[in-house]
C-alpha cells in the first residue's frame, strides 16, 4: 500500500484523482493506494443529502456533490483527510472496512490522550457529543474510495454553515480545541501508521504523485 502527501488540493482535483486512482486499481493496474492532503473550504454532499435542509448558509464556501455515502459535511484547512483506494476481499468486506477505519481515527485520539469511541445512531468518531471525525465511503466494483477527515485544528466556525452530517444533536471539535497541541504532519503520520495496521497492508510512503505512476509489480 502506498501512501502519498498530496499536500493541499482543490478538493475537485482530488474527486477526479480518485476515480482515476479507482479505474486503475480494478483494473489492478496500481496497488493499494492511500492519499492524505488537506483541502481548501468546501461543503460536500453525499449521495442522499438533504442539501435544502442541511446547508443552512454556505457564506462563499462551495457546495461539491459528490458520489459517497452520508450527508453533508465540511473540508478545510487544518483537517487531515485521508483518502484509502484498496481492494477489498472477503465477505463482510464493506463493514469491516469502516470498522478499520474507524478503529484507526480512535487509535490516533487515544495517542494524544483522548477516550473518542463511536456511536451506532450517528456515523464518525466522537468524543462526548462532539464529532472528531467524519467517515464516508463509496465501494465501486470491490475498490474504495472517499474515506476520512480529522479534526487536527480546523476553523470550527466554518462548521456552523451547515448540519454536519445531517445530525442535530451533536457539535464538531478538534484536537486543538481538546487542548492537544500537534502538527497536521505528525497526525497524518499517524493515522497512515494506524490504518496500515487495522488494515493489515504494509505501506510505503511517498511525498509526490509521481509515486502513482509506478506499475503494479513495483508498488510493494
Amino acid at each position: 500500500m502506498i501512501a502519498v502527501d498530496c499536500g493541499r488540493i482543490g478538493y475537485e482535483d482530488a474527486l477526479a484523482l480518485q476515480h482515476d486512482l479507482v479505474a486503475r486499481r480494478t483494473a489492478d493496474g496500481i496497488d493499494d493506494v492511500v492519499l492524505v492532503c488537506e483541502h481548501e473550504r468546501v461543503y460536500t454532499a453525499g449521495r442522499h443529502a438533504d442539501v435544502d435542509a442541511h446547508v443552512r448558509h454556505a457564506g462563499g464556501i462551495p457546495v461539491v456533490h459528490v458520489d459517497r455515502g452520508g450527508d453533508v459535511t465540511y473540508h478545510g484547512p487544518g483537517q487531515v483527510v485521508v483518502y484509502p483506494i484498496i481492494r477489498l476481499a472477503g465477505p463482510r468486506r464493506v463493514r469491516a472496512y469502516v470498522t478499520a477505519i474507524e478503529q484507526a481515527c480512535r487509535t490516533v485520539a487515544a495517542g494524544y490522550g483522548i477516550a473518542a469511541h463511536t456511536d451506532d445512531r450517528r456515523p464518525g468518531i466522537w468524543v462526548g457529543n462532539d464529532k472528531l471525525a467524519a467517515i464516508g465511503v463509496r465501494i465501486q466494483r470491490g475498490a474504495t474510495s472517499h474515506g476520512l477527515a480529522f479534526n487536527v485544528d480546523p476553523d470550527l466556525a466554518d462548521f456552523g454553515g451547515i448540519v454536519p452530517c445531517g445530525i442535530h444533536d451533536g457539535g464538531v471539535c478538534s484536537l486543538a480545541s481538546l487542548g492537544v497541541t500537534t502538527t497536521m504532519e505528525q497526525v497524518a503520520r499517524r493515522l497512515v501508521t494506524a490504518l496500515s495496521a487495522t488494515l493489515d497492508r504494509e505501506v510505503s510512503r511517498r511525498t509526490t504523485l509521481a509515486a502513482l505512476e509506478l506499475p503494479r509489480d513495483r508498488a510493494a
